[in-house]
């Protein structure tokens, strides 16, 4: 993430303001070269659970060497601020490492991409009030590229942590005229950026750049709801990192070029498979827009329908199942319930039960969220399908235990026409022999409509914590 080119960034940006810049030393270009390759190496290898470890491994190895490379260039000399910064950036991190819960895990890397842009885009304004009038016309449209996209991350980001934190409401906050109002102040702010590059020496066109910005990044994420939130955050991990890759032409840093640019495609490929995965298309999700329909009120679904159970019941269902299917979401990560959903495919296997996990992309609040919840409990990479290989054999499954999902099991996306999640692939849970659904209550998820997966003659409700539901579930299975 862009947080992670801080200290380049910092060191750089010291060296840059320097009056006299020396040429870069051969050992520092060959250090930034093999850390360019290990960060693309990184994002090669956490493409899959299996080298997901490596490529964490070979992203901090390449980030350590770029780090000590780039304190060694000849012009760095101002080491007091910069270890400042240092340990300022320590004393922050560590709490947020340490305290903050796997559920909050979405929130953090928001504000991770709010301050890295920030970073970015202050570099660029610092730049512009020491040199602007003497910089060149290609110098000045990198910095304006670079202050767009940082300020409207910083406000965007912060807009995205607001939301999954519910600070701010989840859903869409839409007003009349916004694509209007959005496309208005986007076009100011591209014309304020061009009168920068025009008339660099006027002191009063970039703080109203500065402002326009600002206001852009706010104006982008309110009208979009909670449900798209992966695809907001990997879009704005792309803006950041395409921020960072215009702050390297600005401080004529190649590594920064090089992992903003690797950050910002792969932000931008990762948002265009999860609108995939939803059945939205990007500019939908980018202006906040929702499909067309009308969900059915819940009385009407779920009137009389509702079978609920308990953890005696479940067992005893499981106890003579051969075939198991678990669907993790956003409820299990929230109950920390990943470590007896563990447990309990221990205690399925030893009974010669094949168990899968059903892993939607878009399950959870961040893409990934459900394989790093499932990783931590050590439940073995090759147990974990993604949709479109578990979809073909829900058919085949004796129970499907869902934990905590909702709107990735909807089978009105698949069904109803009219529904406003119509289209979206889900997991086709409801054609497994028995369905165990573990909730609180029949509240719905982040796209605010009933379930009538719910109400279905083969599923069964167990209205729990799901942490204390799996718990309970294994005592009774270890009674028989």
């Amino acid at each position: 993430m862009i947080s992670s080119y801080l200290p380049v960034t910092i060191i750089a940006a010291t060296a840059k303001f320097l009056p006299h810049r020396q040429v870069m030393p051969a050992y520092v270009i060959l250090i930034y070269l093999a850390a360019a390759m290990l960060f693309a190496l990184s994002l090669k290898w956490l493409s899959s659970p299996k080298t997901a470890r490596w490529g964490v491994l070979a992203g901090e190895i390449g980030m350590a060497a770029a780090i000590i490379a780039t304190l060694f260039l000849p012009e760095v000399r101002h080491y007091d601020w910069i270890f400042i910064a240092f340990a300022i950036a320590i004393a922050a991190a560590l709490p947020m490492a340490l305290l903050i819960p796997m559920t909050a895990v979405p929130q953090q890397i928001a504000l991770f991409h709010a301050f890295g842009a920030l970073a970015a885009a202050l570099v660029g304004t610092a730049e512009y009030y020491a040199h602007g009038a003497s910089l060149g016309t290609s110098t000045l449209v990198a910095i304006g590229f670079e202050s767009l996209l940082g300020y409207l991350t910083f406000t965007g980001s912060l807009v995205a942590a607001g939301k999954l934190q519910e600070i701010l409401p989840t859903q869409p906050m839409n007003y009349p005229f916004q694509n209007v109002a959005s496309i208005s102040v986007l076009g100011a702010s591209i014309i304020a950026g061009a009168m920068v590059v025009v008339i660099p020496a006027n002191p009063l066109v970039f703080p109203i750049f500065i402002a326009l910005c600002l206001l852009f990044g706010v104006m982008l994420i309110l009208p979009i709801g909670g449900g798209d939130m992966p695809t907001v955050i990997a879009l704005l991990n792309s803006y950041a990192g395409l921020s960072a890759s215009a702050m390297g032409f600005v401080l004529n840093n190649k590594l920064l070029i090089i992992g903003g640019a690797l950050e910002g495609s792969s932000g931008f490929i990762l948002a265009m498979i999860m609108c995939k995965a939803m059945n939205r298309s990007f500019i939908n999700v980018l202006f906040g827009q929702v499909q067309a329909g009308k969900a059915a009120k819940s009385d009407d679904i779920y009137g009389g329908n509702i079978k609920s159970v308990n953890a005696e019941e479940v067992a005893a269902i499981l106890d003579g199942a051969r075939r198991v299917a678990i669907v993790p979401g956003y409820g299990l990560a929230v109950a920390q319930a990943q470590h007896a959903v563990g447990q309990l495919f221990e205690l399925l296997e030893s009974r010669s039960v094949d168990v899968q996990f059903g892993i939607h992309p878009v399950a959870g609040r961040m893409p990934g969220h459900m394989n790093v919840l499932l990783a931590e409990a050590n439940i073995p990479y090759d147990h974990l399908m993604e949709m479109d290989r578990i979809n073909p054999e829900f058919e085949n499954m004796d129970v499907v235990i869902v934990n905590g999902a909702n709107d990735v099991v909807n089978p009105d996306a698949r069904d109803n026409p009219n529904s406003p999640i119509a289209g979206m692939p889900i997991l086709n849970v409801d054609k497994a022999g028995t369905v165990i659904v573990i909730k609180r209550s029949l509240s719905s998820g982040f796209a605010g409509i009933p379930n009538p997966l719910f109400a279905a003659k083969n599923c069964l409700m167990y209205f729990a914590d799901g942490k204390k539901a799996v718990l309970d579930i294994i005592a009774e299975l270890e009674k028989l």
